[in-house]
């Protein structure tokens, strides 16, 4: 099963409309666990009240949030 079809039941935080994890630590266990799916390094950032992951994917940075309780690609508000 792919880490982006499981849900996300950490808790979140709405930040400029985006639904981001509210701690630090649910942050990194989602980087890693994207890291290991899509073999690239993925870091965590601090946006306004959240945390995101980010990565190089294809070349191109790439952010993600949560949405629907998933993983979902976002816009950096940040």
């Amino acid at each position: 099963m792919s880490v982006f079809s499981a849900s996300v039941f950490d808790a979140t935080v709405v930040f400029e409309g985006q639904e981001l994890f509210k701690g630090q630590g649910a942050a990194r266990t989602w980087a890693e666990k994207v890291a290991k799916e899509l073999e690239t390094e993925v870091t965590v950032a601090k946006i306004g009240t959240g945390w995101i992951l980010k990565a190089t994917v294809d070349g191109e940075p790439v952010t993600w949030g949560i949405y629907g309780q998933r993983l979902s690609r976002i816009e950096q508000t940040g």
